[in-house]
């Protein structure tokens, strides 16, 4: 990979269990969670007697010198050369989407490999020591104790807190509170109290060829939903997490060998589809995608699929948040997609939702018990719900669940989905009828700027919803009811291509501010599905306009700021129908991941003119933060989306 990337993943199993590398070296700083805590992790090679540095910055003695970092989906490998000795370390998290055992187990894992870099004979041995930030939300916060254990063949060494605070908070940027870290190789575990005060769970083994460590975590209970605390996946029948990391070390080779050739295939299509810079956008951005979110089983033993608004503001379920990531999860599994809705929906039906338009949200992580956003009276376990309007996204969130079943329903050629929850895609569509033509002053997923009335994308966002429900109508057998909306919305169309004109070939950001210009992303799905709902000279032109606007390191979002969001960006550049332009439109947004001095895990909203993300203070962290590690770079995919051909009715 050429890309550099502006942080490196290295275990990324689900928004609380994630360890990334903020630097070019592996060495250059130490380790830390997605929200930039400190999660230091140690790593020194002992040749000949003389220590080296491998993994962090911590210990004084001198680094191994870096000769390589490569990125795919699943693993991130280092090269690195030491007292004659190379090492090869490659961090894997099988994230494989279409197995939910293996995208929900809590395992990650290290394989360290060496090889004489000369003639000559070396005695090398490694050890590994993985602080008790990884399981506390800050150091200090508790006593923590730990456990050495004997797995078979394998030495482990478990590490907790002593108090266990399960799913005791909701929020943003926090890490986890409960559950039971254990590091297992085969050769010596231990625990250590070291000189910084922490408590480090360490291993340590000899290495004449190569050694496999694993990193787990066991957090028993993941999410608090609508009061019931659940189960992941992979322990939903009781499953025991030793057992678990016995198995994974002994599937490791096979496992491995299916996530190479996963990522070849990601890799090769890729660059048929939109170049080598595209692919490699995809490589980096896959595991933060898959692993910033939750697999978990509610009581009726149905998936939850459950996503964290990474330094956003931490909700959960996030409609406008999953909408922009599907593409990803379409391609691999549509259970997915559906684990996304059905909080949602569960929500909608109950009792405390009273409005004819979707929610926001189904909590805020890890406890799902109704929306968070706009709640004025927020509080978890036991709270009344009032949610004020004027931070509720009508038009947004319907258009987005609409277009979310769609696109399930046509990949997988049925509608069976949609028609368990069609009483409320009914009442959502109608609010669509009514109010999409011209929306009033509301918020959408672009609301950086504020509220905006006369928006022009929500409009593209009802006419596509629309639309998408006339195909669910079809797929059930009334064709009455499909050409019906399809019509609907090819009017809306005609009609909204005369008001949103600005006489150029270009097309305003609202309807009533001539000269102004947004990304028209929604209308993707039109070309994909083939729909024909928007006329193809006005998209050429939209899209030749867009060239003329673009800053070094993207195209805005709007005429408002020079910022941007990548997750937009693919897919406007996804309109075009020359490769040329797709890749034009996608070259800066490579530069900026390559170039950014903000050293963070992929943002998505970043400033276009000057390659930095977007920053802003967070009250309740006191701190300036920026969106970060958040689900929504899955709608890179969009592109490969179009290539597979998946979608086309």
């Amino acid at each position: 990979m050429r890309l550099r990337a502006p942080s490196y993943p290295l275990i990324t199993v689900d928004p609380y269990f994630s360890v990334w590398s903020p630097a070019n070296s592996l060495t250059d700083t130490d380790t830390e969670h997605w929200t930039a805590a400190p999660v230091v992790i140690n790593g020194i090679a002992t040749v000949d007697g003389k220590d080296y540095r491998i993994i962090g910055k911590h210990s004084d003695a001198p680094a191994a010198k870096q000769l390589s970092v490569n990125v795919d989906c699943f693993s991130t490998t280092y090269k690195m050369e030491c007292g004659g000795v190379v090492l090869t370390l490659r961090f894997t998290t099988p994230l494989i989407l279409d197995d939910l055992y293996y995208l929900s187990r809590p395992v990650s894992y290290l394989e360290i490999t060496r090889e004489n870099a000369d003639r000559h004979m070396h005695t090398v041995s490694v050890k590994l020591a993985v602080s008790e930030q990884i399981c506390t939300h800050l150091q200090g916060d508790a006593e923590i104790l730990t456990e050495q254990l004997t797995l078979g063949s394998l030495s482990s060494v478990k590490m907790y807190r002593k108090d266990q605070a399960v799913l005791c908070r909701m929020g943003d940027d926090l890490r986890i509170e409960w559950g039971y870290f254990y590091l297992t190789g085969n050769g010596r575990a231990y625990s250590e109290k070291a000189e910084d005060g922490m408590t480090y769970a360490c291993f340590e083994t000899p290495l004449s060829g190569s050694t496999l460590v694993t990193f787990a975590y066991d957090d028993v209970k993941c999410i608090e939903y609508f009061g019931e605390h659940l189960t992941s996946y992979w322990n939903k029948d009781g499953a025991a997490i030793t057992d678990e990391i016995v198995k994974a070390h002994g599937d490791y080779r096979q496992l491995v060998k299916r996530c190479a050739q996963i990522s070849d295939r990601v890799f090769i299509d890729a660059v048929r589809a939109g170049g080598e810079k595209y692919a490699e956008l995809l490589e980096l951005s896959f595991r933060q995608a898959a692993g910033a979110h939750k697999v978990a089983v509610d009581t009726d033993g149905q998936i939850l699929f459950i996503s964290k608004e990474c330094f956003s503001n931490g909700c959960a379920a996030t409609v406008d948040v999953s909408y922009p990531s599907i593409p990803l999860f379409l391609l691999y599994n549509t259970e997915l997609v559906k684990g996304m809705m059905r909080p949602i929906y569960k929500f909608a039906m109950g009792p405390d939702w009273n409005y004819d338009f979707a929610p926001h949200d189904a909590g805020r992580y890890p406890i799902l018990n109704g929306q968070e956003y706009g709640n004025t009276k927020p509080g978890g376990k036991s709270r009344e719900f009032d949610y004020r309007y004027d931070k509720q996204m009508p038009v947004e969130e319907c258009g987005n669940m609409l277009m979310m079943e769609t696109a399930v329903a046509v990949i997988d050629k049925s509608p069976a989905f949609a028609n368990e929850h069609m009483e409320l895609l009914d009442k959502w569509v109608e609010y669509l009828l009514q109010n999409g033509t011209d929306p009033e002053n509301q918020l959408c997923t672009d609301d950086f700027a504020g509220h905006l009335a006369h928006n022009c994308n929500l409009t593209l966002k009802a006419i596509m919803g629309i639309a998408g429900y006339g195909i669910l109508k079809g797929m059930n057998g009334d064709n009455r009811a499909k050409n019906k909306y399809i019509a609907i919305a090819r009017g809306m169309a005609k009609d909204w291509v005369k008001r949103a004109s600005n006489g150029d070939g270009s097309y305003r950001l609202a309807f009533d501010r001539p000269g102004t210009f947004s990304m028209k992303y929604n209308i993707v799905w039109d070309k994909l599905m083939g729909t024909n709902i928007f006329p193809k000279d006005f998209i050429e032109s939209e899209i030749a306009s867009y060239m003329h606007r673009m800053l070094p390191f993207g195209l805005p979002l709007d005429n408002r700021q020079p910022y941007t969001k990548s997750d937009w960006l693919v897919w406007v550049a996804t309109l075009a129908d020359r490769r040329e332009d797709f890749e034009r439109l996608v070259e800066p947004l490579w530069n900026f991941f390559n170039y950014t001095p903000s050293r963070v895990p992929m943002t998505d909203w970043y400033w276009c003119h000057t390659g930095l993300h977007k920053a802003y203070f967070s009250k309740t962290s006191n701190k300036d933060i920026s969106f970060r590690n958040r689900t929504v770079q899955g709608g890179l995919f969009m592109k490969l989306l179009e290539y597979r051909g998946l979608m086309k009715l």
